[in-house]
């Protein structure tokens, strides 16, 4: 009954583009270390590679290979560490995606996030 009912059944009706694009989705998640290729990729959803760009850019605001390397750098990984584990060739490869992605090189978030979880650590009482 909402605004996004249609949006929803799109989703959850078997053999839309919606429902395609969703479990493209799903095997990007499961497989976001893997090289990706459009064209097989399209075909294991059973899509055209065009149709699967444009709906599943239309969902996520994303092309496939951007929503790939956003999965990516999203694993909470060091940075040379994240590299290796999710399919990049280099650590420096890795840090360049990374900054373009998030306007900053990986090390800002490390020092950040772990000056934000030191106070968290001690309120629970776990200290490193």
């Amino acid at each position: 009954m909402s605004d996004q009912a249609g949006r929803l059944r799109q989703l959850a009706s078997v053999g839309s583009q919606s429902h395609l694009v969703a479990r493209a989705i799903e095997w990007l998640k499961a497989n976001y270390a893997s090289p990706l290729r459009i064209v097989q990729f399209a075909e294991r959803v059973h899509m055209s590679a065009s149709s699967l760009h444009h709906h599943f850019r239309q969902l996520t605001a994303m092309s496939p290979l951007q929503y790939q390397k956003w999965l990516r750098l999203n694993q909470g990984f060091d940075a040379a560490s994240a590299a290796f584990q999710v399919g990049y060739e280099s650590p420096s490869q890795f840090s360049r995606e990374y900054a373009r992605l998030f306007g900053a090189p990986p090390k800002r978030d490390v020092v950040s996030l772990r000056s934000r979880a030191a106070p968290a650590q001690r309120v629970a009482g776990v200290v490193r």
